[in-house]
């Protein structure tokens, strides 16, 4: 008896295994027999929050009976018009699945199209089978489709006291949408500036930097009926300072005791310190590796790479990060 008992219990542990494979994950719950019982389609989206123009994936079951349907998987952003996205046929075991991408929320069903083809008679004497009866549209599965902020990415340097300029578009491509520049202040966000987009999605948030300050912000749109709330991925606003500035080559020794490629000499800034210098429309992160300058009223001396970088020459004025 022991020996029949594990072939048992071996045989229903293989047959579950090959059941839970060959079954999409998001239809496990889904059997034909449940179909064959209410007599209308069953589905399971993957999921019920897709990101913008992503494709969504249902997977369903029909009655047995009704293989080689044909169905369609509609979508309604109200619940009243329904527009067809994509078509399949139902499986011989009654199994099905459509994919289509979405841009914005609503709903999705799946719905009969036409029965499959009658088998042709092979003896005229013989009456074929009658047709299942129709099967009915699934029950609506809403999917919240979130927008989608394309911006540059990166860290933003700006100039303390001058309007700053960021520029994007707002996907999908409608105007008076509300789109937000906020920075994260004690792990919370905090709106700095608002815009709304114009046609074609585009917007332009401005925004004034007081000071000389390095912040963390993303962009952020909350939501509305037509989308879910999307945000850009975090990144730094460095707020730049007027400082008075010479260059020097730095081919002896420096008091840091390295030579930094991109190197800058500060009388207080600790050895190491990086720095963000920008002139004329040129940008260079620069290291402190030396001492200096010893000259009243200057703050740095860059070194020779530094100053080819940012196309400087002699004494003026730069915009640093500290």
């Amino acid at each position: 008896m022991r020996p029949t008992n594990m072939r048992c219990s071996r045989t229903v542990r293989i047959t579950a295994g090959a059941l839970a494979i060959a079954a999409p994950v998001s239809a496990v719950a889904l059997t034909a027999g449940q179909a064959d019982a209410l007599n209308e389609l069953q589905i399971k989206p993957a999921t019920d929050h897709l990101g913008f123009g992503r494709a969504l994936t249902v997977t369903g079951v029909a009655p047995r009976s009704d293989g080689g349907y044909r169905l369609a998987l509609e979508f309604s952003a109200d619940d009243t018009t329904w527009r067809t996205l994509t078509h399949t046929k139902v499986h011989s075991d009654g199994a099905f699945r459509l994919r289509a991408p979405l841009t914005r929320s609503g709903a999705v069903r799946v719905v009969p199209v036409t029965p499959p083809a009658p088998a042709p008679a092979v003896d005229t004497a013989t009456t074929p089978p009658p047709s299942p009866a129709p099967i009915a549209a699934s029950q609506p599965e809403p999917v919240a489709v979130a927008a989608k902020l394309a911006a540059s990415t990166g860290p933003i340097d700006a100039l303390a006291g001058q309007p700053m300029k960021l520029r994007g578009t707002l996907l999908p491509r409608r105007p008076g949408a509300v789109v937000r520049l906020q920075a994260r202040h004690r792990r919370r966000w905090r709106t700095v500036a608002v815009a709304r987009t114009h046609r074609g999605g585009r917007f332009v948030l401005r925004h004034v930097e007081r000071a000389s300050s390095k912040e963390i912000v993303r962009l952020s749109f909350a939501g509305d009926a037509g989308n879910a709330a999307a945000s850009t991925p975090a990144r730094k606003l460095i707020s730049l300072r007027p400082a008075v500035a010479s260059w020097y080559d730095d081919a002896g020794n420096t008091a840091c005791g390295f030579h930094a490629a991109d190197g800058v000499a500060s009388k207080s800034l600790p050895c190491g310190t990086k720095v963000t210098f920008a002139y004329h429309g040129r940008t260079v992160n620069a290291v402190v590796d030396d001492r200096g300058p010893f000259v009243p009223g200057r703050e740095f001396d860059l070194n020779q790479n530094t100053a080819a970088a940012l196309g400087f020459d002699g004494v003026d004025t730069v915009w640093s990060s500290v």
